[in-house]
């Protein structure tokens, strides 16, 4: 009854309507950037310097690296004059003391990382190597954006301005790993009333695609060793990762099928390979562009490019042949999922599902095929599991493969249509930025925006940029980190005041 009252009020206040920015607003944010840019940067290299990988088998609770982040944490917010609250998984930082509530919710934790591809450290803030860059694991995603949240806070303190909401910024410390705690976090606190997540794009993103993995693996299968043949097939990283990396070994080779699929690769925009021979053995290495999985089309996918640069034949029935050959008939280079029977299917705000392998997994059985799905609304996820165990059944008939141990896991979209301060958002985005008529967007990514009341996400990545979180080059511009500065300023205080 009292969320449904407030709810009804929000609608109708200023938050809902806004259509610029004012005055107050625009004068802490320019106080903001004037004064905090070198101080901010100080607080990202901090935060980057805690490898915040989840380990297997390990809690965020029980490892050093997230313990430390939290204490790196709680001595900023400390020396900026902000509560710090500690809840195990979640910490919290708040700046004043209405009744009600404005939550900005992030993460602390990040994605696993190759340190051979980075010029310095990963977990070095890196000025150096490009200039005008900040580079590092979490610079994007989401260490950056915790950094821009904190100073945003404090630039609003230090102008001593009456708050009617409290600002509360929420750091999760398990998003790329396990939301379990955070579900558990959320059924027993009451949360803010109004939330933005600032782990996405700009301008607003009001929609995201559900999150899936459809696994299989390929069996062991001898054959005759006077045969050419597949031996071993690798690739991929981790699951939300287009992979840059790929391996193929081929027994029993010889120059003719060399020069087919060499022809083949010359054929292809991207990617890079090279050929080892060792006696009758050629091991094909290859290189592609690693991205973020929920925006395929900006990486160029080193699984899926390698197995087509081998479709020259049909290989024999290894567990590395018949995965090659599955990716050929079934997936090919294409990002929908259209050669996938009947799944592919597209929505007409949040556009289609994207069909990707992200990771292949050497097991003492075979290999595992691990294929990642971002999916929009406009199916069941009844129907797509139907959908997908036609597919597999049909290429098994038709192949003699028997694929071990399918499984499917289909995650919900999600759509948030009433979110009563998405015009303020927007009206600060178009007057930051000078994009006028700004519209919310959905994403393919998953935010812990589904989680939170009212919640919506506010950036940090520009739109028609490339997202580098997730990949192995991740950074943030100065000039971008300095901008989300001033709209997180503004958006704070025009939510707040």
């Amino acid at each position: 009854m009292f969320r449904t009252s407030l709810l009804a009020l929000l609608a109708l206040s200023p938050i809902a309507f806004a259509n610029s920015v004012s005055p107050l607003a625009e004068s802490t944010a320019k106080y903001a950037a004037a004064t905090y840019q070198n101080e901010m940067v100080q607080s990202l290299a901090k935060l980057v310097s805690h490898n915040t990988v989840a380990v297997e088998g390990v809690s965020a609770l029980d490892n050093p690296q997230h313990q430390a982040f939290k204490a790196e944490l709680a001595k900023q917010a400390e020396a900026l004059g902000l509560d710090f609250h500690d809840y195990g998984y979640v910490v919290m930082i708040g700046l004043g003391n209405g009744q009600e509530r404005v939550g900005v919710i992030t993460h602390g934790d990040v994605q696993p990382v190759n340190p051979a591809k980075w010029a310095q450290s990963p977990f070095k803030l890196d000025l150096t190597s490009e200039p005008g860059k900040l580079l590092g694991r979490g610079t994007e995603d989401d260490k950056g954006p915790i950094s821009t949240a904190l100073y945003a806070m404090k630039a609003i303190k230090d102008k001593h301005i009456p708050l009617s909401k409290r600002i509360e910024l929420y750091v999760y410390m398990a998003e790329e790993s396990d939301w379990a705690p955070l579900q558990e976090f959320v059924k027993d606190h009451q949360l803010p009333e109004i939330n933005i997540t600032i782990d996405a794009e700009y301008p607003v993103v009001t929609a995201e695609k559900g999150y899936g993995t459809i696994s299989m693996t390929f069996p062991n299968n001898t054959v005759d060793t006077q045969d050419t043949y597949l031996s071993a097939f690798e690739g991929g990283f981790f699951g939300s990762q287009i992979p840059e990396d790929a391996k193929a070994v081929i027994q029993n080779a010889d120059k003719s099928l060399l020069d087919k699929i060499k022809q083949l690769a010359a054929e292809q925009q991207g990617m890079k390979y090279d050929y080892q021979w060792q006696d009758n053995q050629l091991t094909i290495t290859a290189l592609g562009v690693s991205a973020h999985s929920s925006k395929p089309q900006d990486g160029i996918n080193a699984i899926t490019h390698l197995a087509e640069i081998l479709s020259v034949q049909q290989w024999p029935n290894t567990a590395a042949g018949g995965l090659v050959n599955f990716i050929n008939d079934n997936l090919g280079t294409g990002l929908y999922g259209k050669k996938f029977g009947h799944i592919a299917y597209e929505d007409s705000f949040m556009g289609p599902m994207t069909v990707s392998p992200t990771v292949l997994k050497q097991l003492d059985e075979g290999i595992q095929l691990n294929i990642n799905i971002r999916r929009p609304k406009g199916k069941t996820k009844e129907q797509l599991e139907a959908e997908i165990q036609q597919a597999l059944s049909q290429w098994q008939q038709a192949n003699p493969v028997k694929l071990q141990d399918v499984k499917n896991m289909i995650g919900d979209p999600f759509v948030q249509s009433a979110a009563p301060q998405t015009d303020t958002l927007l009206s600060v985005f178009s007057h930051y930025t000078g994009i006028k008529d700004a519209k919310p967007i959905s994403i393919g990514g998953g935010t812990n925006s589904r989680l939170f009341p009212n919640a919506v996400s506010f950036g940090p990545s520009m739109p028609g940029e490339v997202y580098t979180g997730h990949s192995e080059h991740e950074f943030i511009s100065m000039q971008q980190f300095v901008l989300n500065l001033k709209m997180y300023t503004a958006v704070m205080l025009e939510l707040a005041k």
